[in-house]
């Protein structure tokens, strides 16, 4: 079955770095989580800046926004005082799309991590355009990890729903890129070993097997792998992340097994991310 291929397009990606991150005051806004929000929603709403509600809030992980979750609402007052992570700009390797065959289409963005610090929060804006140059669709994507380690890439995945016109053209442009402040714990070090990679008959789908070993000695209650799928162009055609049932400690790694799938064509390589919390 043939597919179609959106032809991607070069989009510079300055995101100008901030002096201060607008937090809250004392003066406290709440908003409870709803089934359907997004934080560029709430934000939107609001109205005030993405990485404001993000310096805000914290805790909360972009990637997986829980129904119940209580927000704090920045009031627009800024805090002085000792720095806070601030934006960074980000190239993006690759912009490509794979439409379906009912006229929805899945479109990714591979972003690379250029800096020596690990990087958190990413997203990012995907605008399509028509033949005559006027917008067609937008949408904001969180990576599906909350952080992305130097020297890696991770794509960033939205879908637009039928009936999307063939002529699309697409961009992309990074949103939020927050460098890790230095001795930040929430995050653990670990490894992934021993992956195998055995892609079907079919080149639609690759069964994905190895394990994962922690390099510190905090147990890791949260865990999960990042498969990316890759076709012999290096475009990236298929993405999913799995989450361990079980905790990962020094002395009890865990394996993982596991299959991701291609929108597009077919699979040639997977590479795998990991992350861990405690």
């Amino acid at each position: 079955m043939p597919y179609q291929t959106v032809t991607p397009s070069e989009t510079p990606t300055v995101i100008p770095p901030l002096v201060e991150v607008v937090m809250s005051t004392p003066t406290t806004l709440t908003y409870t989580v709803v089934q359907g929000d997004t934080l560029i929603g709430i934000a939107g709403r609001f109205g005030v800046a993405l990485e404001a509600l993000l310096a805000a809030n914290p805790q909360v992980q972009p990637s997986s926004l829980m129904v119940g979750t209580t927000l704090v609402i920045p009031t627009g007052s800024e805090i002085s005082g000792e720095s806070t992570s601030t934006p960074a700009p980000l190239p993006i390797r690759q912009v490509h799309c794979w439409s379906e065959i009912d006229g929805g289409m899945w479109c990714f963005a591979l972003v690379q991590n250029e800096y020596s610090e690990t990087l958190e929060n990413l997203s990012a804006q995907f605008t399509l355009f028509g033949d005559d140059g006027n917008e067609f669709a937008s949408q904001v994507a969180y990576a599906l990890l909350n952080t992305l380690p130097p020297g890696q890439s991770i794509p960033l995945v939205v879908y637009f729903p039928p009936l999307v016109p063939v002529n699309v053209s697409v961009r992309a442009q990074v949103v939020t890129a927050i460098r890790l402040l230095p001795g930040d714990t929430r995050y653990l070090p670990v490894m992934v070993e021993n992956a195998l990679v055995s892609v079907d008959a079919s080149g639609r789908t690759a069964q994905s097997t190895g394990r994962v070993i922690l390099t510190g000695t905090v147990t890791a209650e949260i865990l999960w792998i990042l498969a990316i799928a890759y076709d012999t162009a290096g475009n990236v055609v298929g993405v999913r992340r799995w989450e361990s049932q079980s905790a990962l400690s020094v002395d009890t790694p865990v394996s993982f097994d596991f299959q991701v799938s291609s929108v597009g064509p077919s699979i040639d390589r997977v590479e795998f991310l990991a992350e861990a919390r405690p």
